[in-house]
């Protein structure tokens, strides 16, 4: 079932109503008992990451009425639905708030992702910024894009430059010592380094060209799957830190995105 510009709008129309309804009402207005942990006080849930999920899981069923939904809180309640991803016709990732540490702390850097996985494939992706209220959007074979109000606008990764210009954000709190020593002591390496603590925002700069690489080492799929293929679609590069392709159903091994394969191969001998 190949996706069509047609499903693409539909999911789209659809995040845009969740973060309408659901996500930017509770926006600086969350009280403290709508606020949680999961496995660190860095790892939060709150009330609208989870009537999001609800939202979403039930219009994207009506939408697409075969497909499995794979949600982070769902998959957080019952972590074998990840088990699903590998050969699902069609299996729907969801991360319904994306940078929940920042939007329980009332900071505009949040996103909604969705993504399509075809019997392990990435085949669809969108990330929607319910502040900016626009949506990055991605097909496979089909180019990626930021549809606003009326507008659509392309999207490209950053031309190559040397590795002390280049300029990313880095995740490395996630990472294992003595792995996470090293990388943070060659951050020095690049021209700046930052990290966002959103991935969904994070993949959106890169794919547009506003920064040249993302270096993650958590591969949780809500995380990735639809970033990835969002800067691929923009004429990224992208592999693990061993060199192998990023596939969902990966979830350790961490991950570079660069520019072009070149880069990745600078990018990971500065950082390694």
């Amino acid at each position: 079932m190949p996706f069509s510009t047609r499903d693409a709008e539909a999911v789209d129309q659809l995040l845009r109503e969740v973060a309408r309804v659901e996500i930017m009402p509770r926006f600086r207005n969350l009280a403290a008992h709508e606020v949680r942990q999961k496995s660190s006080a860095l790892d939060l849930v709150t009330d609208a990451d989870e009537a999001a999920e609800r939202m979403i899981s039930s219009g994207l069923r009506r939408i697409f009425p075969q497909a499995v939904m794979v949600g982070e809180e769902a998959a957080e309640r019952d972590p074998s639905l990840l088990n699903k991803l590998a050969d699902a016709e069609l299996a729907l990732l969801i991360d319904p708030v994306d940078g929940t540490k920042n939007f329980a702390s009332g900071l505009p850097l949040f996103g909604v992702m969705v993504a399509a996985v075809m019997r392990g494939e990435i085949v669809a992706g969108w990330i929607h910024d319910p502040v900016g209220d626009d949506t990055a959007i991605a097909i496979r074979g089909e180019g990626a894009w930021i549809q606003m109000s009326g507008a659509r606008v392309d999207l490209r990764v950053a031309a190559p430059l040397p590795v002390q210009e280049m300029s990313g954000c880095a995740s490395w709190n996630h990472m294992q010592e003595p792995m996470r020593s090293t990388v943070a002591a060659n951050l020095t390496g690049f021209g700046a380094v930052a990290c966002y603590r959103c991935a969904a925002h994070e993949y959106r700069m890169a794919a547009a060209g506003h920064s040249h690489f993302l270096v993650q080492s958590k591969l949780m799929p809500w995380d990735h799957a639809a970033g990835w293929l969002l800067h691929r679609e923009a004429g990224g590069y992208s592999a693990r830190f061993d060199g192998s392709p990023y596939r969902p159903t990966l979830h350790t091994g961490g991950i570079i995105c660069a520019p072009d394969a070149e880069s990745w191969r600078t990018i990971r001998e500065t950082l390694f």
